[in-house]
């Protein structure tokens, strides 16, 4: 909310891939600029659009947000498809890599996974998930984080975080550069609980990423599902229509590196039981 108003007017266009986080579609609302929904990693329907908007001449400026890992699915989004087309039509590139910081590119975010932070205008991200915080960042150029500084309204207008909290993030930041392998684990737990979960009978869509979801389609047997995990032990909450589309419900795991085997075992199991029981699998 802060970044893209900072940047985008009523004079510009913002091309949002359809799938993009909540945030992100508030943010752009905020801006007051025109909204044009991309479809879901579709690069032909982003070059469709954005040759329309700029042929138009009706904007000022074109801008493409995407989120670098996709909340709800776990899938990667294409930068490498996606950096030509701006190019070719002069789109401003914003990455939302809430779901990326601390677990892509060793760490870094989706951005530097792809090795593109040269071509990448704005890369925001959050300190609450991976980092284990709360806050956030935008990394940019410097001349765009002193405009921000300068015209981001929710930056000026409201407190900044604790030197306690920044103090916490900086100890995480300096935590996965020292010790790479609390990343790979996360990897290596998630590939483990996925493999498990799709062996017994799940779908779990086209996750990449360790975001972990078990797709279930209606709402409230999904719903009765995350009610009888929890009874059992396992903490999932179930993620239904409008989060996501109708008739896609879903509980939504994510392993950690402090997961064992034996608590992934131990999860499968009780998904194995609850499965059988509801007749799911």
């Amino acid at each position: 909310m802060g970044a893209i108003s900072a940047i985008m007017t009523k004079d510009d266009a913002i091309l949002s891939d359809e799938l993009n986080h909540a945030s992100i579609i508030d943010g752009c609302r905020l801006s007051g600029a025109k909204i044009i929904r991309v479809k879901h990693q579709d690069m032909t329907d982003l070059e469709e659009k954005a040759k329309t908007a700029l042929e138009s001449g009706r904007y000022k400026k074109i801008m493409y947000i995407t989120d670098g890992v996709f909340s709800m699915d776990g899938d990667i989004a294409n930068l490498p498809d996606m950096i030509p087309i701006a190019e070719k039509y002069g789109l401003i590139t914003y990455v939302d890599d809430a779901h990326g910081s601390g677990v892509m590119g060793k760490g870094a975010g989706t951005v530097k996974h792809f090795g593109l932070n040269h071509k990448i205008d704005m890369q925001m991200g959050t300190l609450s998930k991976a980092i284990g915080v709360v806050g956030g960042y935008v990394a940019g150029s410097k001349l765009l984080i002193d405009w921000l500084k300068s015209r981001s309204r929710p930056f000026l207008f409201s407190t900044s975080l604790t030197p306690g909290a920044a103090g916490a993030a900086l100890t995480s930041i300096q935590l996965m550069q020292d010790h790479p392998e609390l990343v790979d684990k996360v990897w290596e737990n998630a590939e483990y609980f996925k493999n498990e979960l799709k062996k017994i009978g799940y779908d779990i869509g086209v996750s990449q990423t360790p975001i972990t979801p078990v797709i279930l389609g209606d709402e409230t047997m999904t719903q009765r599902f995350s009610s009888k995990l929890i009874e059992q032990g396992i903490y999932v909450k179930p993620i239904v229509f409008p989060t996501v589309p109708l008739g896609t419900g879903r509980v939504r795991n994510m392993p950690t590196a402090e997961h064992t085997k034996e608590m992934l075992d131990q999860a499968i199991a009780v998904y194995l039981n609850v499965g059988k029981e509801m007749g799911i699998i």
